[in-house]
């Protein structure tokens, strides 16, 4: 899926298209959401490096949930998967693991 604005495009991947479609908590998927599309306006809020060039946007909301992007350029954002604490080494290493598969494409 793409998401555009005046600013950027957000590409997701199928990775991360399955894991936001499964989530069930809707107050998570609105607020997750809401952080991509202040993403777009180029406001990423909180967020943290997860081992360049991959960051890590946190939502403070349930078990604390993740999405691992890398920005490319001015105008382009990858959204490689999403996860939550618990599961944040594996998305870490998914995200670099997607990352090295991508730039071979």
């Amino acid at each position: 899926m793409d998401y555009t604005s005046s600013r950027l495009t957000i590409r997701t991947t199928e990775v991360f298209d399955r894991w936001f479609d499964t989530l069930r908590d809707r107050i998570a998927k609105r607020r997750i959401q809401a952080r991509i599309d202040r993403l777009m306006l180029g406001n990423a809020g909180d967020t943290r490096s997860a081992g360049s060039p991959v960051v890590e946007m946190r939502i403070d909301h349930g078990p604390g949930y993740r999405v691992y992007y890398v920005p490319r350029g001015s105008v382009l954002v990858i959204l490689l998967c999403g996860g939550d604490k618990s599961t944040q080494e594996a998305d870490i290493r998914a995200a670099h693991g997607m990352l090295a598969h991508l730039d071979t494409e």
